[in-house]
């Protein structure tokens, strides 16, 4: 399986400050800037969870 670096709100609901920590972490880890990022989504589309793998994700 591969690593990943995934981050979900406190509060159910990510926040700004939160996908900021996100975006942060996955850049000082070394994940491209070009990867893909996976959200997990509300049914009203907040988000709840994001997730990108820490090598190059292509598929």
């Amino acid at each position: 399986m591969p690593a990943t670096i995934r981050f979900t709100g406190d509060d159910k609901d990510l926040t700004l400050d939160e996908l900021t920590k996100f975006v942060k972490a996955a850049r000082q880890a070394g994940v491209p800037g070009d990867n893909p990022v996976r959200a997990g989504l509300s049914t009203s589309g907040k988000i709840q969870q994001v997730e990108v793998l820490l090598d190059d994700d292509r598929s």
